[in-house]
């Protein structure tokens, strides 16, 4: 796979992904809306907080690109977007709706496990079971294409395994590997106290078994000096 976006692209064309499936009416988005869209604290992750400026820049890169067009009619004075990324007559990315589905998730919100997935796809397509959004997520790791998709280390204490999209690049698995990492020093820290405590302790046990050494050499002397 080719593409490479940045985050702030991958949130562009994860909205208008988004938009395009759960508010058609709505549809293309005007840069007010684009940018509404990218900064919500529902259903993103991270919560971005971009102006307008910004958002047009984004804007103006994926255009360059073909990944982004300007539909705004004939006469009209608000220019809106529309993307150009997948599943369009002017590029080769083509997207099942199931597909499309996760990969708009996990533009928007970042690694995800498929129970995650199921649930918040919802909007966009219909998955009968955790084991079919396995499936896509697997055909997504096997396209001749792609891959558009990495499964990521299993976390501790965690059941199921995230997956992040590759649009972006190689995901940072020292990222992730940072909890066990921190684990790991938790427990020879943790380790090392109990050591201490052990060695204090039988400072202490030896401290008062010399306490009571003299304590009763002391009785002793006082006993024959009567």
């Amino acid at each position: 796979m080719d593409i490479h976006l940045t985050p702030n692209e991958a949130r562009v064309i994860g909205c208008l992904l988004e938009k395009q499936r759960t508010t058609p009416e709505h549809y293309p988005l005007s840069l007010n809306a684009l940018t509404n869209a990218c900064n919500q604290k529902s259903s993103r992750d991270p919560v971005m907080a971009l102006d307008e400026a910004s958002v047009q820049d984004t804007i103006d890169s994926l255009m360059k690109r073909h990944y982004v067009t300007d539909k705004s009619g004939f006469g009209s004075r608000v220019s809106k977007y529309q993307h150009r990324f997948c599943n369009t007559e002017f590029g080769t990315l083509k997207f099942s709706d199931q597909e499309t589905g996760i990969i708009c998730v996990l533009l928007l919100r970042g690694p995800q496990t498929p129970g995650e997935l199921r649930t918040r796809t919802e909007r966009l397509c219909k998955f009968q079971d955790v084991h079919e959004v396995e499936a896509t997520l697997d055909r997504l790791m096997q396209r001749d294409d792609g891959p558009f998709v990495a499964k990521l280390p299993r976390e501790p204490g965690k059941r199921e395994s995230r997956f992040a999209h590759l649009f972006c690049g190689e995901p940072e698995i020292q990222e992730f590997a940072a909890p066990v990492v921190a684990e790991a020093a938790d427990a020879v820290a943790g380790s090392g106290r109990i050591e201490q405590l052990e060695q204090q302790v039988n400072h202490l046990q030896g401290e008062v078994a010399e306490l009571k050494s003299r304590l009763d050499r002391l009785s002793a002397e006082r006993d024959s000096g009567h």
